[in-house]
C-alpha cells in the first residue's frame, strides 16, 4: 500500500520559512518522479515544484522560483520542500505526489500525471 505522509506545514509570518517533507512507503521511491502541489481555498489545486528521480531535473512554478527548493533523499525515501521568503498568497494545503517514471530526467507539472497523492499539509502566512 503506498502512502505519502506530508509534514512540516504550519504558521508563518510574512517573509518567514518552513520546510515541508514527505515521506514515502509503498512504492520504489528511487524510481519515482516527485512533485508538490498546493490548493488554496476556493481554488484548483496548482503545480509548485518537481524533481525527477535521480534529482537530475527540477521545474519550479513561476509563481515560487528564486523562494522554493524542491530535494530528495532517496536513501531516506523522503522528497522536500524548502519554502523561504513566504508570502500571504503561499498559503494553501500543500500535497507531494508520486509517479513511477523510466525516464531519469523526467518531471511531471500537471495533476493527472501522478497516480499517488499525500493527504496534505496546511501552511499559513501571516500577513
Amino acid at each position: 500500500q503506498v502512502q505519502l505522509v506530508e509534514s512540516g506545514g504550519g504558521l508563518v509570518q510574512t517573509g518567514g520559512s518552513l520546510r515541508l517533507s514527505c515521506a514515502a512507503s509503498g512504492l520504489t521511491f528511487s524510481n519515482c518522479a516527485m512533485g508538490w502541489f498546493r490548493q488554496a481555498p476556493g481554488k484548483e489545486r496548482e503545480f509548485v515544484a518537481a524533481i525527477s528521480w535521480s534529482g537530475r531535473t527540477i521545474y519550479y512554478a513561476d509563481s515560487v522560483k528564486g523562494r522554493f527548493t524542491i530535494s530528495r533523499d532517496n536513501a531516506k525515501n523522503t522528497v522536500y520542500l524548502q519554502m523561504n521568503s513566504l508570502k500571504p498568497e503561499d498559503t494553501a494545503v500543500f500535497y507531494c505526489a508520486a509517479r513511477i517514471t523510466t525516464a531519469a530526467t523526467a518531471v511531471l507539472t500537471k495533476r493527472v500525471n501522478y497516480d499517488d497523492w499525500g493527504q496534505g499539509t496546511q501552511v499559513t502566512v501571516s500577513s
